[in-house]
């Protein structure tokens, strides 16, 4: 009844998590009870005591966490896919309200969930832990009172009782792939810029401070951008034609001549000072010249629960499950051209 209570409603133990397996096959021919993910993309790996001894528990707790501390991003996605009844991507999505993180699996929570652990055996833990071992176990006791059922929660070692080190192994595959090509840019459309601009003139910007203008400025030319509108979705798609420079430097390509972007007629300043005040390298907005594939106004935005977003003004794209939707939205192969 436990296993069922957790599975439906895994917050039980304190924190949002997204159940991605129940009884998942080991190599070994053992069972996980049940497997979860926390925001992080981290896992946890949950198993019930049941009829197993106290020391049985822990050993296989461990033994299980052996083989799950090294399953890279492709393993546990296939995982959460066997058993969810919607793509990995939406089904975090609906938990945690964003996407899940490029890297999966890096840090790993082993939870012994019983009624009681015998002395003995609650040494062992508290042992393992003082040894960066992430391990603890959570006593449940079920009350009725009425005709109504009751969960009572204990841990054996409390949240601030953190393990000496870190579990992550830094095993390589834990980040999704990068194809060396696609790159996610956010434009934040009504912040000193226009979307529309951009569309019109094939120019992506960011700036202001530092922070908004780094990633940017790293984009490479020949990249391949998807450009996203924050709070509406995907717009555009095209290819990076000149490196970063500051606004009132920058130049855009016009009916085949490159021309001074300041010089248009724009909706947006690309001004983030009062007037009067100077214009630094570190305030100024920078912009990245686009040969669009595709682009629409920011009411078409097109968006799917589970897609990527970031706050970075620029970051590698690595998601599949966003990749195959956008070119499938917008009409553009795997090689970069139009479809």
């Amino acid at each position: 009844m436990l296993e069922e209570f957790l599975k439906r409603d895994p917050s039980l133990l304190g924190e949002r998590l997204l159940v991605i397996g129940q009884q998942v096959r080991t190599p070994y021919g053992k069972y996980i009870d049940l497997l979860a993910m926390d925001q992080d993309g981290n896992l946890q790996v949950l198993e019930l005591k049941r009829d197993k001894t106290p020391r049985e528990v822990v050993a296989q707790a461990l033994d299980y966490g052996s083989w799950v501390s090294h399953l890279d991003r492709d393993e546990v996605i296939a995982i959460a896919n066997a058993y969810l009844p919607e793509p990995f991507e939406v089904a975090f999505s609906g938990v945690f309200d964003a996407s899940p993180p490029d890297e999966l699996n890096q840090e790993l929570q082993l939870t012994i969930v019983a009624s009681e652990l015998d002395a003995s055996s609650e040494r062992i833990v508290t042992y393992l832990r003082e040894f960066g071992v992430p391990i603890n176990a959570v006593f449940f006791a079920h009350l009725e009172d009425e005709g109504r059922r009751y969960l009572a929660r204990s841990w054996l070692a409390s949240s601030e009782e953190v393990p000496g080190s870190p579990s992550g192994t830094g095993k390589a595959g834990k980040r999704a792939d990068w194809n060396g090509r696609d790159w996610f840019v956010s434009f934040g459309d009504g912040q000193g810029r226009a979307w529309e601009d951009g569309r019109r003139y094939g120019f992506v910007s960011a700036g202001g401070d530092p922070w908004y203008s780094r990633t940017l400025r790293s984009l490479p030319v020949g990249a391949r951008v998807w450009v996203h509108v924050p709070k509406r979705g995907y717009v555009a798609v095209g290819v990076t034609t000149a490196e970063a420079r500051r606004f009132d430097e920058a130049q855009v390509e016009v009916e085949g001549r490159w021309v001074p972007l300041a010089d248009q007629t724009l909706q947006g300043p690309y001004r983030h000072v009062e007037p009067g005040e100077p214009i630094t390298d570190d305030n100024a907005e920078y912009v990245v010249p686009v040969r669009w594939l595709r682009a629409s106004p920011a009411e078409r935005a097109y968006w799917e629960k589970g897609m990527f977003a970031n706050q970075n003004s620029a970051c590698k794209l690595r998601q599949e499950f966003t990749l195959d939707r956008l070119m499938s939205h917008f009409g553009v192969d795997d090689v970069g051209a139009e479809a």
